[in-house]
């Protein structure tokens, strides 16, 4: 009965060792498809997982067709983040030579009150505390609040002899 058994299961071919490799290959190869399938989808964002899926064509037209589909949506994507890089590079250079001009404008300004107060500084009295304009710059105080500086008064130390 076992021996009829092992004939009729598998038909004419049960003891065909060529066929039985040949079912184990296919088999392999299925598995390994699979898996790598699975890891596939597994990676995929969003946006992709959409044609990883297992697609299945009547013919090779189709397959190209979707292909294609799937290829003018990426350069559409591709198109846009150039464009988009395009424009973040362009406000970018826009703002760096905004700041340079403020740099070299505030650059000039600094010169001119350095050469004012140079020019002015002869003229104050040698008894007044502006006269010594080093003291009044360590004296000076920032004030976040307000955004501006503190200045000492300005004070005329009379020295009275004996």
């Amino acid at each position: 009965l076992q021996m009829l058994e092992r004939q009729v299961v598998g038909g004419e071919q049960a003891k065909n060792k060529d066929l039985k490799e040949k079912h184990k290959c296919r088999k392999k190869y299925a598995d390994e498809r699979r898996m790598q399938l699975v890891a596939a989808l597994q990676q995929s964002n969003e946006d992709s997982s959409d044609w990883v899926l297992l697609n299945v064509y009547d013919s090779i037209q189709e397959e190209v067709r979707d292909k294609s589909k799937l290829l003018e949506k990426m350069q559409k994507k591709l198109h846009a983040a150039e464009t988009e890089i395009k424009d973040l590079q362009s406000e970018f250079e826009l703002e760096k030579i905004d700041y340079l001009s403020t740099i070299r404008r505030l650059e000039r300004d600094l010169m001119l009150f350095q050469q004012l107060l140079d020019q002015v500084q002869s003229l104050v009295r040698r008894d007044c505390n502006y006269s010594n304009l080093e003291k009044i710059k360590r004296e000076s105080i920032w004030d976040e609040e307000t955004g501006c500086w503190k200045i000492p008064q300005p004070l005329i130390q009379k020295t009275h002899l004996p």
